[in-house]
């Protein structure tokens, strides 16, 4: 196995982390990451095969739990029950419940409020430079899912904050400070959620967090910290990943020449996540020793699976390192894979497909002002800013 340098928070990497990724699959199957400490998975074949390997899984081995730190003891309240974290048999009642009401109808009917909102924010759209992040990027999605939560649509602000203080705390290189925000920022969005879980709690209402409330598996209720950790989970993994989706998504097609009015919605989509992903990095343990690759993995050692080197390897589309969003849709690792599948992936792939051509046809002149920069957020994978025009 090789070992490779390169620090991701280097400016160049930063800005381009494909060129490493096509040296570390030239390199192998899986790559010793040296800045990381820890074997990465390269390949289509191995990131897909580890997704899927029950041998491998998110929650920390028993014997390697360690106290969590005083500073972070609000953040990790929620983390440690988020069923992100977690494996069977608490993940899969966590899920099952989460899954009863987060149904493939509820989804679908999101589409004409989408696109409502969508042609609402982009009514006052300036002619000359914007960013088009916070006009359109990042308040579609967080409206969304808090419309769908029933979470107060003008509380927005605040999710959008908390959620990116606690994001934080899975970059690379993350400070002192960094901690400090997450916790704060997961305090003040638990004493949020607990407000209106109570209220839900006296008066239901046709929204996802009354469903959760209601929700039974087994007999089997969510308690409020479990409905306190899902509904930040759901708030924001519901946002995050497809603020950057559709940053990233729309630089791609401005770069290309490529207009998504004119595309095919599905496949347009899936190009933009195969392409250029939001998530770029997540990790696996494992649980038991076993030899893959031609390496020994011994229980409790983690592997770094490079989602989005997966999406570029050769195995999965020709011309991979081309944006193409006619090509017909792939077994991209966007959303990962197994039992950890991105329950969101429908409402986010609803989102890009019915939002994304209105942004076109509503803004047919749109064009890029100045060169996009991603933020330097790594394992994360999204734009600082996007400045647009029309003119």
């Amino acid at each position: 196995m090789q070992h490779l340098h390169q620090s991701p928070t280097d400016p160049a990497f930063v800005q381009n982390p494909y060129a490493f990724y096509a040296r570390a699959r030239e390199a192998g199957p899986l790559i010793f990451w040296e800045e990381y400490g820890m074997v990465a998975a390269t390949r289509l074949n191995s990131v897909s095969a580890l997704l899927k390997d029950r041998r491998f899984g998110r929650e920390v081995p028993s014997e390697l739990a360690t106290p969590r730190p005083e500073h972070l003891r609000d953040f990790y309240e929620i983390e440690d029950r988020s069923m992100l974290e977690l494996e069977p048999p608490v993940h899969t009642r966590l899920r099952g419940l989460v899954l009863r009401a987060f149904t493939s109808r509820r989804i679908k009917a999101l589409g004409p409020e989408i696109a409502e909102l969508a042609h609402r924010l982009l009514e006052d759209a300036p002619d000359g430079p914007f960013d088009l992040l916070p006009v359109f990027a990042e308040r579609l999605p967080v409206i969304v899912i808090a419309r769908l939560l029933g979470v107060p649509e003008e509380t927005a602000p605040d999710l959008l904050r908390w959620s990116h203080a606690m994001v934080g705390m899975y970059q690379a290189g993350r400070s002192r400070a960094d901690e400090e925000a997450a916790n704060a920022a997961a305090r003040d969005f638990a004493a949020f959620l607990r407000s209106v879980i109570a209220e839900r709690r006296k008066r239901p209402g046709n929204d996802l967090l009354s469903e959760l409330i209601a929700a039974e598996e087994d007999g089997e209720k969510l308690d409020e910290k479990e409905l306190i950790a899902t509904s930040v989970l759901l708030l924001n993994a519901g946002h995050e990943a497809t603020v950057h989706t559709i940053g990233n998504g729309v630089k791609a097609l401005l770069e290309h020449g490529a207009k998504a009015s004119e595309a095919n919605a599905t496949a347009m989509s899936e190009e933009i996540l195969r392409f250029d992903p939001p998530l770029h990095l997540f990790t696996r343990y494992a649980y038991e020793d076993v030899t893959l690759w031609g390496h020994d993995f011994r229980r409790g050692e983690q592997v770094a699976l490079l989602l989005a080197s997966a999406n570029r390897d050769a195995e999965l589309c020709e011309a991979p390192e081309t944006f193409d969003p006619a090509r017909r849709p792939s077994r991209h690792q966007a959303f990962g894979g197994g039992l950890h599948f991105c329950v969101g992936a429908p409402l986010a792939r609803l989102e890009l497909e019915v939002a994304l051509p209105i942004l076109f046809a509503r803004l047919p002149r749109l064009r890029l002002a100045e060169p996009p920069r991603y933020a330097p957020k790594y394992h994360f994978h999204g734009l600082e800013r996007l400045i647009v025009s029309q003119t």
